[in-house]
């Protein structure tokens, strides 16, 4: 395998490449805005990584090597001693009532050796001023998270990359992926590579047919928060905070922590599951009905907070959330539908693609790895 076109310059395109330009093979990025693109869905301030993951452990099970491949990435496009993508905080969740999470949750954590533990509900108000407890059952407090910043990482992946060889191509319109060739029309303009890697995100459909109706764009929506002043040093401290609601009251919500400069940022787990990702990237009000209705039931005084910015993105989303990594035709390759799980497992898709092209590994095994039980 000497070359190969990587189809969409998000994380996943951008890590592809780098995996595959790690192993000698020249590597072509073409992506429809500039690079990197913050219209794409990875672009973000921050976003979770976590081993924790409820009652989907087969990808709790693939975080061990997501964070070890997350440091080889830093290693590549962080000069020593300089700024990391990531910044370990400890994730908190919040649970009013239970469905098994729990229980699969402490299950996963124990055999991956991460700690957890439980704060006494009587605790919560010193620990957490700003939680409203109300409703709340139960707060555990999980080590192997943080926070990754996408904006950072992928702006320090395209000034290393081509360094390593890779070649962008953006602000290009690719029209059509002839799989079996290893072919991309971009701009009119025919590209032959020896295998193709179709990493479009929400517009993944429009490129491989067959995932229509089953990976969704999904327009989801997040809040940018400046928290009262009283707060703010409880916030500088404070962990990534998910809340996980089993009684059906409120919607479930995950919050940032304002980090190396960036903002509160708080959003919710309803996938919508409408909406073109050409459309603008900001947030309407039917976007924020369910986070808004739920934000003053998860937070204290949340009429208190200024809303800096309320801003939309694009998921690709399946109805098990679940990655759809995959041959397609002789001579392309598939990494679609992350479900919001994209940006922390990205270089572990980008590495197994990777490794089944340059025939490290036989790629027959991959769609169903990427898709856990």
């Amino acid at each position: 395998m000497r070359h190969v076109s990587v189809v969409g310059g998000g994380i996943a395109g951008l890590l592809t490449a780098w995996a595959l330009s790690r192993r000698g093979v020249k590597v072509t990025v073409f992506e429809q805005g500039p690079l990197p693109n913050p219209q794409c869905s990875s672009f973000d301030e921050h976003r979770i990584i976590r081993h924790a993951y409820g009652t989907m452990p087969g990808y709790a099970r693939l975080m061990p090597e997501a964070f070890s491949l997350w440091d080889r990435v830093w290693g590549d496009i962080f000069p020593a001693g300089q700024q990391r993508g990531y910044l370990e905080t400890g994730l908190t969740y919040v649970l009013r009532g239970d469905n098994g999470w729990y229980g699969s949750t402490a299950q996963s954590l124990d055999e991956l050796g991460v700690a957890y533990k439980d704060v006494p509900l009587d605790a919560v108000p010193a620990h957490y001023p700003m939680l409203n407890c109300d409703g709340v059952t139960r707060v555990v407090e999980t080590g192997g998270a943080g926070v990754l910043f996408p904006s950072i990482i992928m702006t320090a992946l395209v000034a290393a990359l081509p360094g390593m060889g890779v070649q962008f191509v953006p602000s290009c319109t690719v029209t059509a992926v002839d799989a079996d060739a290893g072919e991309v029309v971009a701009n009119g303009e025919r590209y032959r590579a020896d295998a193709v890697v179709i990493t479009a995100g929400a517009w993944v459909d429009r490129l491989v047919p067959a995932l229509k109706g089953i990976a969704v764009p999904s327009r989801q929506a997040v809040v940018y928060l400046a928290p009262p002043s009283d707060l703010a040093s409880a916030w500088a401290t404070a962990p990534a905070i998910i809340t996980r609601d089993f009684t059906g009251e409120i919607g479930g919500t995950y919050t940032l922590p304002p980090r190396q400069g960036m903002r509160l940022k708080v959003g919710d787990h309803l996938f919508s599951r409408r909406g073109n990702p050409d459309d603008d990237r900001v947030a309407r009000p039917e976007d924020l009905e369910v986070l808004m209705a739920s934000l003053p039931l998860v937070y204290r005084d949340f009429d208190r907070y200024t809303i800096l910015e309320r801003r939309a993105c694009f998921y690709t989303v399946t109805e098990d959330e679940r990655f759809i990594v995959r041959p397609s035709g002789d001579r392309a390759w598939v990494i679609s539908a992350c479900s919001g799980h994209g940006f922390k497992l990205a270089p572990v898709m980008a590495e197994a693609v990777a490794q089944a092209l340059t025939g490290e590994r036989d790629g027959a095994d991959i769609p169903a790895w990427a898709a856990p039980a």
